[in-house]
């Protein structure tokens, strides 16, 4: 095989394992294909809820015609017991002939045991193919494995002059339905969406995703030191049918606390830094419990808060063609900025059309 070929391999597993993200917490999305004389036998995504692994999928589908051929996987296989057995094992149960990874897996279970198993079974090894590419789409296991923390995509929906609202909080819509349903589509490729309490209580959304088909919906987080969003709202209403978690101090009132356990919700104490939650915290709680990926849907407060503790990995920005002025109110936060040299500098990644408006994707 010429590397040339095994790009255009790695990239349909690439393209497999774009479509698991938000379906297969805590296990990473994971995409395989494989092939043997030009042909492909077998491909397989990281199945929702993190299993079947994509190895096992594709082998299935491969049958006895996997043996001698090559398998293109964007992470290295397991190499440790779970519910089931590795599926580098599988891999050579099966027979192939060559494994081509694009990433090695930096979980200390498998952390390069995958390949070994592969190679003292006889499998020809190739590392490395479109690992940059893998990088991307693998972004929220590797951070959570690695840092603790989840991949966070901050989104903000903007008049041109950076404002969310009227001065009397008026902000539906500011952007264009085709822009809604993108955000539709972001919420999915997510494990949750989060807002702060001000945006709770302010809009009542009930975060899911909508017009999208059978979609998997993702965690709904607010944080929330007082409990002050009612049980009552929309969220209150259907946390028994998709997951509500609350992030809350220890201060919050334990009559809150107990009408939220009773709606059905989730809480999640934080420790309260300087009269706020502590976001770092925060969201090192919620990668323990699993998260790989969190889409952030709050306001300016929030927005800020993520900034300066240098959670946000993405910005995605929808600006609308309208203008509010001054009087409106801000897409941020104060960011406590001395001098020009201390702002943030983003890395522009994408920027097209949407209906009337302009989305554009940012890197941190």
């Amino acid at each position: 095989m010429t590397r040339e070929t095994d790009e255009i391999h790695m990239a349909h597993a690439l393209r497999l394992a774009a479509r698991g993200n938000g379906h297969c917490w805590p296990n990473p999305s994971v995409g395989c294909v494989i092939v043997r004389d030009g042909v492909i036998l077998g491909r397989g995504t990281t199945q929702p809820g993190g299993r079947p692994h994509a190895e096992r999928v594709a082998l299935a589908q491969a049958g006895a015609a996997a043996r001698g051929a090559t398998a293109y996987v964007t992470l290295e296989p397991c190499a440790h017991h779970g519910k089931t057995s590795p599926c580098a094992e599988a891999l050579v149960a099966a027979g192939v002939a060559r494994v081509v990874s694009a990433l090695t897996d930096p979980d200390p279970r498998v952390a390069g045991r995958g390949h070994a198993i592969l190679r003292a079974a006889g499998i020809e090894v190739t590392e490395g193919i479109l690992t940059r590419e893998a990088r991307e789409i693998t972004a929220g296991f590797l951070k959570r494995v690695t840092r603790g923390l989840p991949f966070v995509t901050l989104k903000l929906a903007t008049t041109l002059d950076g404002r969310i609202a009227t001065a009397t909080g008026e902000s539906r819509w500011i952007t264009s339905a085709p822009s809604r349903r993108a955000v539709h589509a972001m919420r999915m490729s997510h494990d949750a969406v989060l807002v702060g309490s001000g945006t709770a209580c302010a809009d009542d959304p009930d975060l899911t995703v909508r017009d999208m088909g059978a979609a998997r919906q993702p965690v709904r987080i607010v944080t929330d030191r007082l409990l002050s969003h009612s049980p009552d709202s929309r969220l209150g209403r259907t946390a028994r049918e998709v997951p509500v978690w609350l992030v809350h101090g220890p201060d919050a009132p334990e009559a809150a606390r107990t009408a939220w356990t009773a709606a059905g919700a989730t809480l999640i104490p934080c420790p309260v830094t300087a009269g706020h939650l502590d976001l770092t915290q925060a969201f090192r709680l919620l990668a323990e419990r699993g998260l790989t990926r969190i889409f952030c849907e709050g306001g300016g407060t929030l927005a800020a808060g993520l900034i300066r503790a240098g959670l946000v990995d993405r910005l995605a920005l929808i600006s609308a063609g309208a203008l509010i002025g001054a009087d409106g109110r801000p897409a941020l936060g104060a960011l406590g900025l001395a001098a020009l040299t201390d702002a943030p500098r983003l890395a522009l990644m994408e920027s097209r059309a949407i209906g009337a408006d302009v989305f554009s994707l940012w890197r941190f």
